[in-house]
């Protein structure tokens, strides 16, 4: 059984990011890495809200994200789902955006994704909030999944280490 991911906004955005500067270029060769030669050994879900995210604005490679994620399952929504949104935002887990990261990850922990991919590492992939959201999703009921970026989920074998 392959584990679940759960696409963020993020990746689909580093995939096609183009900015020169260091730290978007490694975000977007690790992000290409991962996509590229790992994804495979996962089951990728995403969801509508990441379809409507990637759609506002006008950057210049929004259709390019759009078609990375095209063929990917969407997580159905469910008034549950906006519960636990409330509850988040409720409890200071996330900032009150509903359309934002406190969806992300109530549609991760309630469709019991393994892994939320982000590279939201303010909000989502930060290791000091984990706990406040694991005690928040147990209090719940909810499975919490890791959240992690891409770099973090690349397998490195031998002498290749990075």
């Amino acid at each position: 059984m392959l584990k679940r991911v759960y696409i963020e906004t993020t990746i689909p955005s580093f995939y096609v990011e183009m900015r020169p500067q260091p730290d978007m270029v490694a975000r977007r060769e690790w992000t290409r890495e991962w996509w590229d030669s790992e994804r495979r050994d996962y089951e990728l879900v995403t969801s509508l809200a990441v379809i409507e995210e990637l759609e506002e604005g006008s950057h210049p490679y929004k259709a390019d994200a759009l078609q990375l994620i095209s063929s990917i399952p969407l997580l159905p929504m469910s008034e549950a789902i906006n519960e636990i949104v409330d509850v988040y935002v409720a409890q200071h887990v996330m900032p009150n955006d509903p359309r934002g990261d406190a969806l992300h990850l109530a549609l991760a922990s309630y469709h019991h994704c393994h892994f939320l991919l982000t590279w939201n590492c303010r909000h989502l992939a930060n290791a000091n909030k984990f706990e406040h959201i694991r005690y928040i999703n147990s209090e719940m009921g909810l499975f919490t999944p890791v959240m992690t970026t891409p770099f973090e989920l690349l397998k490195y074998e031998g002498d290749n280490l990075p």
